[in-house]
This record gives structure tokens, C-alpha cells and sequence, in this order.
């Protein structure tokens, strides 16, 4: 049996009712969210010291969730590039539109109207459409790029706190236990002491009658012989 199949039936004989287990590291439908939410609850629903205010954290199934997570960002990276990589050819396709749009409206144009400077008139607007088009379609890549990059740090800072406050915790949580059975030892330290200071009572009272008589057969045995 490995020791994390030894683990989970441990904590499974300790905690009658386990949480539902989270899906296996590299699925597809991982919900990041929700697995930083399973961190929570588990930290939250781990039994508590007595007569402290710590908590006992497992810490293996703790680090497992966490690699849960950090195994799953890349995924949640892929799909933003599929957003954004969607989002460019919704662009182009717009592109390419205006661009037909421009074209048409230059043959119209050109078929319509005779004059030179009608269409001049028409190039410089067709001209001017294709940038502002070509304008809004750089702002809304950069600004894609912008929040792709953003929520890559938002999730990379929120991973890093959650494994630093871990790590804190735990250490916490070590002190805690170390104090209350230091604690406890010596109220049984003490506990020991006071019963062998009853014993050792008992048994000097118990020795003087004994002392007693022995004395006062002596001083008969003086009495008798002089």
C-alpha cells in the first residue's frame, strides 16, 4: 500500500464523513474557483486542538489540492489563449467585412459617380473606415492581452498567499501541539509527584508504632538488667 493510500484511509477512519473527492489533476472540466473553495473547506472542516485555537491540517491532502490547482492553471491559461484566439478571428472576419464593404463601396462609387473629386472624396473615406477598423481591432487585442495577463497574476498572487498561509498555519498549528503536550506532561509530572509524596506520608507513618515499640522493649530490657 502507498502512503498516500495509507493516508486517505487514516483520515477516512478519523472523519466519518469525508469530503467528495476533487477530480483527477490535467481534467478538463476543472473549475479553479472551486478548487481553491476545496482548500478553504478543508482548512475550515480540519478537527481543532482542545484548549486551543488551532487547527490540525493534513498536510499531504492539503498539498495535493494545491497541486490540483497548480497543475490545472495552464489549462485555464490554454482556454483564455482559445478566448483570445477566437476573438482574433471574429476580428479579422470583421476586418475582412470592412474591408469588402470599403471595396464595394469604391466599385459603386467608381460606377456611380464620374468626378474626380467624388471619388477622391470616397478613397479618403473608404481609406479612413479601413483604419479606424484596423485601429479598434489593435485596441481590443492589446486590451485582450492586457486582462489575460492580469488574471495570470490575480491567480498566481492568490496560489502564493494560500501556500504561505499553509506553510504559516502549519507551523502554527506544530507550536500548539508542542505547547499543550509539554503542558500536559507536566501536569502528569506534577500529578506523580504529589502521589509519591502521599506514598512516602504513608509509609513513615506507618514505621513509627514500630519505632515505639522497639524503644520500649529496649528500656525494659535496661530496667531488667540493672
Amino acid at each position: 500500500m502507498s502512503r498516500k493510500e495509507s493516508s486517505k484511509i487514516d483520515h477516512d477512519q478519523n472523519n466519518p464523513n469525508p469530503p467528495v473527492e476533487p477530480p483527477a489533476i490535467g481534467s478538463q472540466s476543472v473549475d479553479i474557483q472551486q478548487e481553491l473553495n476545496r482548500v478553504e473547506e478543508m482548512v475550515l472542516g480540519s478537527p481543532n486542538i482542545p484548549l486551543t485555537r488551532r487547527t490540525l491540517v493534513d498536510e499531504e491532502r492539503l498539498l495535493d489540492q494545491l497541486d490540483i490547482v497548480r497543475v490545472n492553471l495552464p489549462l485555464v491559461f490554454e482556454e483564455a489563449k482559445a478566448i483570445v484566439k477566437e476573438k482574433k478571428e471574429i476580428i479579422l472576419q470583421a476586418q475582412l467585412e470592412a474591408e469588402q464593404i470599403v471595396e464595394t463601396a469604391k466599385i459603386r462609387a467608381s460606377r456611380i459617380l464620374n468626378e474626380t473629386e467624388i471619388l477622391r472624396q470616397a478613397h479618403q473615406e473608404a481609406t479612413l473606415l479601413q483604419s479606424q477598423v484596423q485601429q479598434e481591432c489593435e485596441l481590443a487585442l492589446e486590451q485582450n492581452q492586457i486582462e489575460i495577463e492580469q488574471a495570470r497574476l490575480q491567480l498566481a498572487q492568490e496560489l502564493e498567499q494560500m501556500r504561505n498561509k499553509a506553510i504559516s498555519e502549519a507551523q502554527e498549528i506544530q507550536l500548539g501541539a508542542d505547547a499543550y503536550a509539554d503542558t500536559a506532561l507536566e501536569n502528569i509530572e506534577q500529578q506523580l509527584h504529589d502521589m509519591l509524596q502521599v506514598i512516602q506520608n504513608g509509609r513513615q507513618h506507618l514505621r513509627s508504632p514500630a519505632k515505639l515499640v522497639d524503644n520500649q522493649e529496649t528500656k525494659g530490657k535496661e530496667n531488667f538488667d540493672s
